[in-house]
């Protein structure tokens, strides 16, 4: 250890030192800073997924956007692009034939994705972060050869736990597996699953043993082409319309045991360290799409004028845009933390909680006052920030409701506290 840092050491373990010594010690060395760099510096490879995305976003979305607005249906350019650029198989290992990335840099294709359309950052990340993931941590070598090529060249998955009466109470869910010799016997029918219009397989959750309640559950990989899956017509909805929702019925489709994604019984397990994940994704796509909305918008009110300046330069509104501009950042801290913490196997449960909370509220609160920036031309379709304001709306629900963000973050505090006793 050098001297500087034995000496820094020694002056922050006295009592009371100087304002000055104070600042003097709050620089960190060079040695520190070599261990400890800032949160949001992105290495080379990082540097380079975000300029591949862009670049993809700019050139193959953009055009897109106000198209799959209107009809509620993706590209199949774009979802065809997202494949053939690697962004289907980001953290599915190279021998599997996935990109072999990181969490952390999943976390930043769906934050660029976001910012120019999130409908095509849930369609990736939610492929990415729920199904795909179950698959690589939880599936026999056997699933992992015959699914994941495939989910990361051509094939879209889902997600199947939410039902009608399962929400928030996940585990609440009707949908069974009977069991039958080898095989098992699913029926039931899943709501609001993503992906689900254009997907090739689903993970899907059933209670083997209902007399077990939620210990009974188990995860599932069925395929669409087997016979008793149906898709039903999509979601007529607020926002991210290009992104598909059905519902996804099951009648008794049989499936063998092999099909078991994991342990029995153990599919409750599963999916809370998948969600909780999973919001960390969601996080990254709301601050994507706050920046991507303020992005837009900046530009106009810089040329804007009124009462002879810009509308940029009326202080009223330079407070606003400096508040949400604050908010975008200190979101974005949240969520590049919680992914950095879940990459270097520290717990990260509450800060996923408090980022996709934070960042959806960003989200929501950014693209409102964007709106009301713009004025009348903010109000109609030939600007942007409209459609990213009622995409913003899903980020509050999905994945976990505000309420339940803050009822975990609650417990968790709770939990501290105790320990500390």
């Amino acid at each position: 250890m050098s001297f500087k840092v034995l000496k820094k050491s020694f002056l922050l373990s006295r009592k009371s030192y100087s304002t000055a010594t104070a600042f003097l010690t709050s620089r960190p060395s060079e040695d520190i800073y070599e261990r400890t760099p800032p949160v949001t510096l992105l290495s080379e490879n990082e540097n380079f997924f975000v300029e591949t995305v862009r670049k993809f976003s700019n050139n193959v979305v953009k055009p897109l956007v106000r198209e799959m607005d209107k009809n509620s249906k993706m590209n199949p350019i774009v979802t065809k692009g997202a494949f053939e650029n690697g962004l289907m198989g980001l953290h599915v290992p190279e021998e599997y034939g996935g990109s072999g990335s990181s969490f952390f840099d999943a976390m930043l294709v769906i934050e660029e994705l976001a910012k120019t359309d999130p409908s095509v950052s849930a369609m990736v990340g939610i492929h990415n972060t729920l199904p795909v993931s179950m698959i690589i941590d939880h599936g026999s070598e056997e699933q992992k050869l015959k699914y994941l090529p495939s989910l990361s060249s051509d094939s879209l998955a889902s997600f199947c736990i939410s039902e009608s009466g399962a929400g928030s109470d996940a585990f609440a869910l009707k949908t069974t597996a009977k069991k039958d010799g080898y095989h098992y016997l699913i029926s039931g029918s899943k709501m609001w699953i993503t992906n689900s219009s254009e997907a090739q397989v689903f993970v899907v959750f059933a209670n083997a043993d209902p007399s077990q309640k939620y210990k009974g559950i188990t995860c599932f990989i069925v395929e669409r082409s087997q016979e008793g899956v149906s898709v039903c017509k999509e979601e007529d909805k607020l926002g991210i319309r290009a992104s598909s929702t059905c519902q996804v019925n099951f009648d008794n489709v049989r499936v063998h045991e092999s099909a078991i994604l994991g342990e029995y019984g153990k599919g409750y397990k599963y999916a809370i360290e998948c969600l909780n994940a999973g919001r960390i994704a969601i996080g990254a796509q709301m601050i994507g799409l706050a920046q991507g909305c303020f992005d837009q918008t900046i530009p106009y009110l810089q040329q804007r004028e009124q009462f002879g300046q810009r509308l940029i330069d009326f202080q009223g509104l330079q407070h606003q845009i400096a508040q949400a501009r604050t908010e975008i950042e200190a979101a974005r801290l949240l969520v590049y933390n919680a992914a950095r913490m879940k990459e270097y196997g520290i717990p990260y449960v509450r800060q996923a909680a408090m980022a996709k909370l934070f960042a959806s509220q960003v989200a929501t609160s950014t693209s409102a006052q964007c709106v009301k920036w713009l004025g009348g031309v903010g109000f109609t379709k030939d600007f942007p920030a409209e459609k990213f304001y009622r995409d913003a709306m899903i980020g509050e629900i999905y994945e976990g409701t505000s309420n339940i963000q803050l009822n975990t973050i609650a417990k968790l505090i709770d939990n501290e506290y105790k320990l500390r006793a």
